[in-house]
């Protein structure tokens, strides 16, 4: 199934390779088909490193970033803000409007407004915060406003209070799963410094380049494989019986009341991948 004109999805994550965690696979499929895909790190991701000063890390960081647009064939912003100190602050939030604007998005995808990260709490209020606003010709005149209020829709997580993540959308990604991790392989100073470094796991890290590859694609498979069992019966609805009970490997997402409503002709048109 194509839509008659390409769709134009919005990726808005909290740190660069935020939105390839949550999102790559989808936005890989959406590539595939010709749609237009654009991913936005709300902060600069000066902070996520052991040892490299946070300048020296910021630059690095749009390297890598550059590095996965050039991958994906989609644009890549970094906004100025400073990672592990975002504030939904007005001047952030018209910073966001018109970002919105001027890409006009159909769908924006980003984090819940409950999350361990608080830059992530942040982009959540942001994102929700500018949603009617986006609509408003006096809020940030100087960029026209859209008509039509985009759909918004929360990446994933697993945190249950005050409410748990409730998808209504899963989406088979395990036949773009190699992709998902070339994305993550872009983000050398995440997936091979800092995360070893977090997890605690430095000395046991491997050295070469199969070895680094396979233990991010370790990572992805844990971090991500639950979430399959864990929606199965959507899983099962969606791709019907015998597909639903052997996928492995989705990305689900959950609607946002504050954007346009997600409804059956809304969810057909944006997730044409579907079956």
């Amino acid at each position: 199934m194509t839509t008659s004109e390409p769709l134009r999805i919005l990726v808005i994550g909290a740190h660069p390779d935020d939105c390839e965690l949550k999102a790559g696979g989808l936005t890989t499929l959406y590539r595939q088909a010709g749609h237009h895909v654009k991913f936005v790190s709300v902060t600069n991701g000066e902070a996520g490193h052991q040892s490299l000063p946070p300048a020296e890390l910021v630059q690095t960081r749009l390297a890598e970033t550059n590095a996965v647009a050039a991958l994906m064939g989609i644009d890549y912003e970094i906004l100025s803000n400073r990672d592990g100190r975002l504030l939904p602050t007005l001047e952030a939030r018209f910073e966001l409007i018109a970002l919105i604007r001027r890409f006009r998005p159909d769908l924006i995808l980003t984090h819940r407004p409950n999350d361990y990260h608080p830059d992530h709490r942040a982009t959540s209020t942001l994102v929700c915060d500018a949603a009617y606003m986006v609509i408003v010709p006096h809020i940030v005149p100087d960029v026209p406003a859209l008509r039509v209020n985009p759909v918004i829709a929360y990446l994933s997580d697993h945190f249950q209070r005050p409410a748990p993540f409730q998808p209504t959308i899963v989406v088979d990604v395990e036949p773009v799963l190699e992709r998902i991790v070339d994305q993550m392989v872009c983000h050398r100073s995440q997936f091979f410094e800092w995360l070893p470094y977090t997890l605690c796991d430095e000395k046991s890290f491997p050295k070469d380049a199969a070895g680094e590859r396979d233990y991010v694609k370790q990572f992805y498979c844990q971090f991500n494989g639950p979430l399959a069992d864990r929606y199965r019966d959507l899983v099962v609805k969606t791709y019907g019986e015998t597909a639903g009970r052997s996928i492995r490997y989705i990305e689900a997402f959950e609607p946002c009341e504050y954007g346009s409503p997600m409804t059956a002709e809304t969810r057909k048109r944006l997730f044409p991948m579907l079956p």
